[in-house]
């Protein structure tokens, strides 16, 4: 489905740009979610986990612009990954005070691509069983 395929490709560019980001800024993107990066492991572990992690799920997003046959993969990958965030985004609001509104936005935005993920998920399976059913 297409919009399948351009949800997976706006996610997946987002990630892309925040892996950059973070990546290219860590100073900056650290402060602004409540992170104080200590002098090497704290600056190694912020790059690896911001920027390369954040890479990796880009490109599982961004598979589908090429192999088309891999949007049902990408989008349960996406579905699995915010739906694992958004639980422990919730419970760190029980967890945690003072969140800083920036921390606020990207728990928004979660829930956004979660709940965008698991009905492209529903809608996806449905359209696949409906080629196959018209093929039989």
């Amino acid at each position: 489905m297409i919009v399948s395929r351009i949800f997976l490709t706006v996610v997946g560019i987002t990630y892309l740009y925040l892996a950059c980001w973070c990546s290219l800024m860590p100073v900056q993107t650290s402060q602004l979610v409540g992170f104080d990066l200590k002098p090497g492991s704290g600056q190694s572990e912020f790059f690896v986990i911001y920027g390369g992690l954040e890479l990796a799920l880009a490109v599982i997003f961004l598979i589908p612009l090429i192999r088309s046959r891999q949007i049902e993969y990408s989008l349960l990958v996406c579905l699995i990954v915010h739906a694992c965030i958004v639980m422990f985004r919730s419970v760190s609001f029980f967890l945690y005070t003072d969140i800083q509104p920036m921390t606020r936005k990207l728990a928004f935005y979660e829930w956004l691509i979660f709940l965008s993920a698991a009905v492209l998920v529903w809608a996806e399976s449905r359209y696949q069983r409906g080629k196959k059913a018209s093929k039989a």
